[in-house]
């Protein structure tokens, strides 16, 4: 089919001319196509029939009316695999060669005859109304902090009018990770919006009575919004892109640190403070751009307030007899040295700081779930040592095995010396471990476990690992004799060399 302005070009010079060969040539067709035109005094769409009928038999007419009944009372199903379903019940019926034509028909029947999908509004984000804040997996990135695995979360702040984001590393969504997050990203902004809107989380929510459908804020993320003068508002259950500007940066924002650690060269960081400073440069020059949309969210936001919240909860807790706390559901160990005691301890997203009164006692690492027991076996070590039948049917004795060599060496101490005596051996080892430190204690356990299995004990391991005393030799302090310098300073002969 020629164009409009080729067959109006033909036309005017067949006018002008009355020639066929010279009009055709003027309108760059051919003869034949020229003279079909001229004859017919039709323009190019009056001349086009639409094409309704078939120029070769259907190749699935057999199978295409069950396929129809079938997308029609499940129209989530999927093309290829509706096909499969139906050419190995009627393989004569259709071929497999068939399965383009069918995945086209069924296109066109979804745009024809398929359910309506869910339509998005746009949204005009008023400036310095709304802060919008989510939590996502950063495992994805592959981070390592000196070598070990980093699996950890980001809390993650967005503006909608301007776009500006901040983001802070965490290990849970915990409300303690959202104090840390929205503090640190409001003393960023060093304004405070109207506004909070965050998902369904546990940390901001929960359920309304028994297993309802319903949500209510808790009592503690009210308490923090109150302090910055925030209004809280979520969305709806499941319906994440009420969130849409935090959750579409939340992938944003991966994205480019997956390139400038791609330009980094390298994904292993000597520290978490290492890597905080890598993502806040990430998140920096991502920020640079947005600048004058910013300055115009911070000229109608509130001043944040004076005193900035800890990010801690306090409890307290009293040390019982088998040596261990209970925080927040989870058991931890203690020295047994405080046993009975009441300790006042300060709950942080990574660790647990132990107090009496004011006075700091210690440090432990915290467990990131819910249940369970952190057991550290040198706090309970040298007590088990004194009773080593208590080690067989010890509730938490599992924690008592720091990797998989030291549960093969308990092993082989039972296989070779029996129960009892095996378990009071391996109570030596975990001494030993404690003493000289886990690593050095697992270097020798992979020689001697490993073909050709030598004979081994834990008195000989005791003999290699164990710093020997060095032999001190004690001397005896010098006392200068200092009466025969004076007589000979008193001689009154001077005596000399005559060689």
């Amino acid at each position: 089919m020629i164009t409009k302005q080729q067959y109006r070009k033909l036309m005017n010079t067949y006018q002008e001319t009355g020639n066929v060969t010279n009009s055709a040539l003027r309108a760059d067709v051919s003869r034949p196509t020229a003279r079909k035109y001229i004859a017919a005094t039709q323009t190019p769409q009056e001349l086009q029939v639409k094409h309704t009928w078939r120029t070769r038999e259907d190749p699935l007419g057999e199978i295409w009316p069950q396929a129809e009944a079938m997308l029609a009372e499940a129209p989530d199903l999927e093309a290829k695999m509706l096909f499969e379903y139906l050419w190995e019940r009627s393989p004569w019926a259709a071929q497999e060669k068939h399965l383009r034509t069918f995945q086209r028909r069924v296109k066109l029947w979804r745009l024809r005859h398929g359910p309506d999908r869910e339509v998005f509004f746009p949204q005009d984000w008023e400036a310095g109304r709304a802060l919008q804040m989510d939590w996502t997996h950063a495992a994805e990135l592959a981070v390592t902090l000196s070598g070990q695995a980093y699996d950890h979360l980001l809390c993650h702040c967005v503006l909608p009018h301007s776009n500006w984001e901040w983001a802070t590393p965490c290990l849970s969504e915990s409300l303690l990770s959202c104090k840390q997050g929205l503090q640190e990203a409001l003393h960023r902004l060093g304004k405070v919006p109207r506004e909070l809107r965050v998902d369904n989380s546990s940390a901001a929510t929960h359920r309304i009575g028994g297993g309802g459908a319903g949500r209510e804020f808790n009592q503690q993320f009210l308490s923090l919004c109150e302090h910055f003068g925030l209004m809280a508002r979520t969305i709806g259950i499941n319906c994440p892109n009420e969130n849409g500007d935090v959750e579409s940066s939340n992938g944003h924002l991966k994205r480019r640190m997956r390139q400038r650690l791609l330009l980094r060269g390298s994904r292993d960081f000597e520290s978490e403070a290492a890597y905080g400073q890598f993502l806040q440069e990430v998140l920096e020059r991502g920020n640079h751009g947005r600048r004058e949309k910013l300055a115009a969210e911070l000229a109608v936001m509130k001043p944040l307030p004076p005193t900035r919240l800890s990010e801690y909860d306090e409890v307290t807790c009293t040390v019982g007899w088998s040596s261990t706390i209970r925080v927040k559901k989870v058991g931890y160990s203690v020295p047994a040295r405080l046993i009975g005691q009441q300790l006042k301890v300060e709950v942080y997203e990574r660790e647990l700081r132990l107090y009496s009164g004011r006075e700091l006692l210690m440090s432990l690492p915290r467990c990131c779930g819910d249940r369970g027991v952190v057991l550290d076996y040198r706090h309970v070590i040298d007590h088990l040592l004194r009773k080593p039948g208590a080690f067989e049917r010890y509730r938490y004795r599992e924690q008592l095995f720091p990797g998989l060599l030291f549960r093969q060496a308990y092993d082989h101490l039972v296989a070779e010396q029996g129960q009892r005596r095996g378990s009071a051996d391996y109570l030596r080892l975990l001494k030993l471990a404690g003493e000289v430190g886990e690593s050095q204690v697992e270097v020798m356990l992979a020689d001697y476990l490993s073909p050709p299995y030598p004979a081994w004990s834990v008195a000989e391991l005791g003999r290699i690992l164990r710093p020997r005393p060095q032999c001190h030799v004690e001397l005896e302090e010098l006392q200068p004799e200092c009466r025969s310098y004076d007589a000979l300073l008193s001689l009154e002969q001077e005596v000399s060399h005559a060689g």
